[in-house]
């Protein structure tokens, strides 16, 4: 069994799923993957009481009280969370690489897809490859993949779209002066 929450943010409504006691997706309403349906019974939990009601739900709560702090500017944890993205092993190697990326800080995808290649022994490996796999991230905003852009300094690539990215960069304290948004682009 799936559980969901809905939580709003300062970014617009964001839907929370948590299965056996870990989450699983973070999706901001109306975003390039948003989930559709799921494949698995799925049950809302309205309220908060609800959850206390329903025998281990906490990490909807402590998921919530997550993004509170962080629309707070505090800096919360990403070890807090218990997360289980559900994916193919090379997206997991990506997301495991993006919950390294410092808050305030950016990456580009040719870095990611170098440590990626190094840490499989390879020559080297597609950025674009990297690419995909962010952007398919099921948690956004915990696991920051926001804080991934191109090489040449563009703001691409953010399924939640560039306003978006630009709000979470900003609330981060990255200095948005050396990035630009491309006029074209598969996710502007």
């Amino acid at each position: 069994m799936l559980y969901t929450m809905y939580y709003d943010s300062p970014l617009g409504r964001f839907l929370l799923a948590e299965k056996d006691q870990a989450l699983v997706g973070l999706w901001m309403e109306g975003q390039k993957y948003f989930p559709g349906s799921f494949s698995e019974e799925t049950k809302e939990i309205k309220e908060i009481k609800e959850i206390k009601e329903v025998k281990d739900f906490g990490i909807l709560n402590k998921t919530k009280g997550w993004l509170d702090a962080y629309f707070k500017g505090e800096k919360p944890s990403i070890r807090d969370l218990t997360l289980a993205p559900v994916g193919s092993g090379f997206r997991k190697e990506v997301w495991k690489l993006l919950c390294e990326i410092p808050y305030g800080e950016v990456v580009t995808y040719k870095e990611i897809a170098e440590k990626l290649a190094r840490s499989r022994g390879l020559a080297g490996m597609s950025a674009q490859a990297v690419g995909g796999a962010v952007s398919h991230n099921p948690i956004s905003v915990i696991i920051p993949c926001h804080r991934v852009v191109g090489a040449n300094g563009s703001l691409t690539g953010y399924a939640g779209g560039l306003e978006r990215k630009r709000k979470l960069l900003t609330l981060e304290g990255v200095d948005l002066d050396k990035f630009f948004i491309p006029a074209r682009g598969t996710a502007l």
